[in-house]
């Protein structure tokens, strides 16, 4: 359904290139106009960095989603990607120019910056503007849903929300379930009535969202579909065991729907990934008098071994040895169970703030949270990452609900959503929640947002115990 946009969206991919070249002249063209060290010679651009532009904007703005179908005519949701991806370009091409182009003017880059987010800006309103008033000259096209159930209720909600001025929803067909009192939206007839409808009506698109028990229902539709002019798409109910998002690929002639993929991979996996090694592998040059200092203070304090290391839970059920700093006294492990405690509706609380085993020092590391420094080893070793929901514990994990294992389903990270947004002051239940929408809201610029946020989260020292 969205193809609908990829015209459109390859139009902006181009016409954003076009506008940055154009940014890029003004900067230099102004430079000497505008307040300054003034320019010399030396100052006037060369064409490699016209080409070291356009091989930067296009890749970045496509790895970071401004191009996505989603969200195509919405302006502020095409202005916010837009927004969420100039710095990092700005930030590769300062990297590139320092590599080459050393005297470019930093200025020059700034008003560079400047200007080419007000013409993206610009070009974004103007074409999102255009294309509506396009498609308000045009016949919107006509969906059919089969089924009237919660799967079809959802699509019609998702098609209105996002699709509305290119798809109207014309109702559904269903044999039992009536969903004018859910949608406002009418039941145009029985399941057997499809084909007649889309005669009569002139429909573009059927979207069938029966169950899989009504195989034989959704094999009839789409036979009497298969001599229309229109397109039928499925939404199995075998999706529900898709914990996070589903995967369609083709082996040979046979579509297989990936249940259990991985949430990140492709790109963003990989930037993901350079992102951590980078920077654990720069906390950890520059932390490591500060590690040993930590170190000494422990093994002074309690008798024990200085690092911790625990059996935990972490991507796709795949366990590993995570390091801490040890916080307790030695065999706290043992005594876990008699300071386990459960809430006012019966969830398990694992972590409290008073807690018998936790020893003088190792509170002083848990309220900067200090004693999560060695996890940048897990890092390095790719078992963890710098941004993720936390690493369960395997008892703790034992006893999930099957909602709470979606959480699962990315690597395991030093600080989170959750951490952020009430660290330990949260109950379980609530913590998952947040880290599920960490998971299926996940981008490059929510993992910098939380590594910023988590540098006031951990000076306050809220939730942290």
């Amino acid at each position: 359904m969205f193809r609908r946009f990829r015209r459109f969206l390859a139009l902006l991919s181009a016409a954003d290139l076009a506008a940055t070249m154009v940014a890029l002249a003004l900067a230099e063209a102004l430079r000497p106009l505008l307040p300054g060290k003034t320019l010399g010679s030396g100052d006037v651009l060369s064409p490699l960095v016209y080409a070291i532009v356009a091989l930067v904007w296009t890749p970045v703005f496509q790895v970071l989603g401004v191009y996505e179908s989603q969200g195509a005519m919405n302006i502020a949701t095409q202005v916010r990607r837009m927004s969420k991806a100039m710095p990092v370009a700005i930030l590769v091409l300062a990297g590139a120019l320092y590599f080459s182009f050393r005297e470019v003017s930093r200025l020059l880059v700034i008003y560079f910056a400047a200007l080419d987010w007000a013409l993206l800006t610009l070009l974004r309103v103007a074409g999102v503007t255009a294309l509506r008033l396009l498609r308000q000259k045009m016949r919107p096209g006509q969906v059919l849903i089969v089924g009237a159930g919660e799967p079809g209720v959802e699509v019609a909600a998702a098609i209105a929300r996002d699709l509305g001025p290119v798809l109207t929803v014309l109702g559904f067909v269903d044999d039992e379930l009536p969903a004018d009192a859910l949608t406002g939206l009418p039941v145009l007839g029985r399941v057997a009535d499809t084909a007649r409808l889309v005669r009569e009506f002139g429909c573009d698109e059927v979207v069938i969202t029966l169950p899989s028990s009504q195989y034989d229902q959704i094999e009839r539709v789409v036979y009497d579909l298969h001599s229309l002019p229109v397109r039928v798409r499925v939404a199995p109910d075998l999706l529900k065991l898709a914990l996070v998002r589903a995967s369609v690929e083709m082996l040979g002639p046979v579509p297989l729907i990936g249940v259990r993929e991985p949430v990140i991979d492709g790109a963003n996996w990989a930037i993901k990934r350079a992102t951590d090694v980078v920077l654990s592998a720069l906390a950890l040059a520059l932390l490591w008098p500060v590690l040993l200092l930590l170190a000494i203070a422990i093994k002074l304090d309690s008798p024990g071994p200085a690092i911790f290391r625990q059996r935990r839970v972490g991507e796709n059920c795949k366990e590993f040895w995570t390091l801490k700093f040890r916080t307790m006294v030695q065999g706290a492990d043992q005594l876990a169970e008699s300071v386990v405690a459960t809430d006012e509706v019966g969830h398990p609380v694992y972590k409290r703030p008073n807690d018998p085993r936790v020893t003088r020092v190792g509170r002083l590391l848990r309220r900067t949270s200090l004693d999560e420094l060695p996890q940048l080893v897990n890092v390095l070793r790719g078992e963890m990452s710098l941004v993720g929901p936390r690493p369960e514990q395997e008892f703790i994990a034992a006893h999930y609900e099957p909602w709470q294992r979606q959480r699962l389903a990315v690597p395991p990270g030093i600080t989170g959503w959750w951490q952020v947004s009430g660290r330990s002051d949260l109950p379980m239940h609530l913590n998952t929640q947040y880290d599920l929408y960490y998971i299926r809201n996940y981008s490059l610029w929510l993992d910098l947002k939380i590594l910023w946020m988590t540098l006031g989260v951990v000076i306050r020292g809220k939730g942290a115990y």
